[in-house]
């Protein structure tokens, strides 16, 4: 029994001294707040104070740049004017070359044109004259490509070979209209070179 009241008294002693040391505690973070918010308060006031200065250097360096930076109206005027006539002067530039780059797509045309006919070495050429009129009475889809197949059957068969190309002038001029309007009559000159090759060129006003 008597170790049983010892237990008791010395377990009531610990509470005691724990609730006492507890209170302590509180007592001290409470003493301890007032002197963190100063020492804060202080650091944000000088903070401030240094960041002052710091705000008026920055906006007299800013008025003085802006009063060197404006310029006068005659200044002004020029640098408009000068913007102008640049731009003009682009815009007449980029007028010259897009002419001149529209006149020298078709002369590039022709002038391919005329060195793949320079550089085959003819041994026939022919002239032929197709009236395309049945091939209308096809359907809508299939005309343009049903003309092209005789056009390189015909020529196949009368300069005896299998080698037949038609160039982009006489395919431009069969498809001009579209795959359902196919030309209802055309020209075309056949050469030859001596590898057996024929190509097709369109042949308008030659007899």
């Amino acid at each position: 029994m008597a170790k049983g009241k010892e237990k008791k008294e010395k377990e009531k002693e610990e509470k005691k001294a724990r609730k006492e040391t507890e209170k302590k505690q509180k007592k001290e973070k409470k003493e301890a707040k007032p002197k963190r918010e100063a020492k804060e308060k202080s650091k944000g006031k000088k903070k401030e104070k240094a960041e002052e200065p710091e705000e008026a250097e920055s906006a007299e360096l800013d008025s003085s740049t802006a009063e060197l930076e404006e310029p006068s109206p005659a200044e002004e005027a020029k640098e408009v004017s000068k913007k102008e006539t640049e731009e003009l002067e682009e815009g007449k530039k980029e007028e010259v070359k897009e002419e001149e780059g529209v006149v020298a797509k078709p002369e590039a045309a022709e002038k391919e044109a005329a060195e793949e006919e320079e550089e085959l070495e003819i041994v026939e050429e022919k002239f032929y004259s197709f009236n395309l009129r049945k091939i209308w009475s096809s359907p809508r889809e299939k005309r343009t490509p049903r003309a092209v197949r005789f056009l390189r059957a015909y020529v196949g068969r009368h300069m005896k070979t299998d080698e037949v190309k038609i160039s982009e002038e006489a395919n431009s001029m069969l498809w001009k209209r579209g795959i359902s309007k196919p030309p209802r009559k055309i020209r075309v000159r056949a050469v030859k070179d001596k590898d057996g090759r024929v190509i097709v060129f369109p042949a308008e006003g030659k007899e």
